[in-house]
């Protein structure tokens, strides 16, 4: 298997402009299947797990969900599966090393010996992004379709955001909510500030990671533009605690989701997965 490569599923004229991205995780699974010709959603599907399970278990319902989808009997011009965990390191590239992958993580992360670790470079930031992928959904895959590339989710969100952000020089916090696990991605004058993933079990849990961020980088509660999206909606519980501690909070709709055909529910499908379309 090659990372980053084309997917080479048919080799004649009739190749499909269908995409497909999968992201994966111990919480949940979702996937998007993607008419690049029309921009319209073909299928797409989010499915949570109602405990952390281990990849094994994980690969059995993505094969349920794949087969019951029949989306393993289609075929596309370009798949992308990402890796959702909080299993990685952000690494200024002037100081990455290709060799020294382990040592990124085992200061901040619990790896084993045997584990495959992996990097993104995000392009045009100078950030790597070094991860564990589940090696086994990959394999699947590989035998599934062939080739196909991969990413972590915190690559996929930091370059759309980075590219797509129009915040000025004021700082943003984005707050991306998906099963149990938030991703909190600060940008001040289109510069990455901070991204990091933090699994939550309780509302407490919860805004005390955003409030904690807040704190660290010396951001003021009152001027600052908190931007929530993923699993929420404006009026709900996570939403009004959000209020109660920053003055500026808005439910956030990516301009890629907005542009897309076939939405009909903004909670109901994954930013990372579309953003990797």
């Amino acid at each position: 298997m090659t990372k980053r490569n084309e997917t080479n599923i048919q080799n004649n004229s009739d190749l499909s402009y269908t995409k497909l991205s999968i992201q994966i995780s111990l919480n949940g699974l979702s996937f998007c299947v993607l008419d690049a010709i029309s921009n319209t959603i073909i299928k797409q599907e989010s499915y949570s797990f109602s405990e952390e399970l281990i990849p094994f278990q994980v690969l059995k319902n993505l094969k349920e969900l794949l087969e019951k989808n029949e989306v393993t009997k289609m075929s596309f011009s370009d798949i992308t599966i990402i890796h959702r965990n909080t299993l990685f390191s952000l690494v200024p590239k002037a100081l990455f090393n290709e060799k020294e992958l382990a040592n990124y993580l085992k200061f901040n992360t619990k790896i084993l010996a045997n584990d495959h670790i992996s990097f993104d470079e995000i392009a045009n930031y100078d950030i790597v992004n070094v991860y564990v992928p589940f090696v086994n959904i990959n394999n699947y895959i590989y035998e599934l379709f062939g080739e196909f590339e991969y990413q972590h989710n915190g690559t996929v969100l930091i370059q759309s955001l980075l590219t797509n952000f129009d915040g000025g020089k004021e700082p943003v916090c984005y707050v991306h909510i998906l099963e149990n696990q938030i991703d909190i991605t600060v940008i001040e004058n289109k510069k990455l500030v901070l991204y990091n993933s933090f699994t939550y079990t309780t509302k407490e849990d919860f805004i005390y990671y955003i409030l904690f961020v807040i704190e660290q980088l010396k951001l003021d509660s009152e001027s600052l533009s908190l931007k929530l999206f993923g699993a929420i909606e404006e009026g709900d519980s996570l939403y009004n605690l959000c209020h109660t501690y920053v003055r500026n909070v808005a439910v956030f709709i990516p301009s890629n989701l907005s542009s897309m055909t076939g939405i009909h529910d903004h909670k109901s499908i994954d930013f990372t997965t579309l953003s990797a379309l």
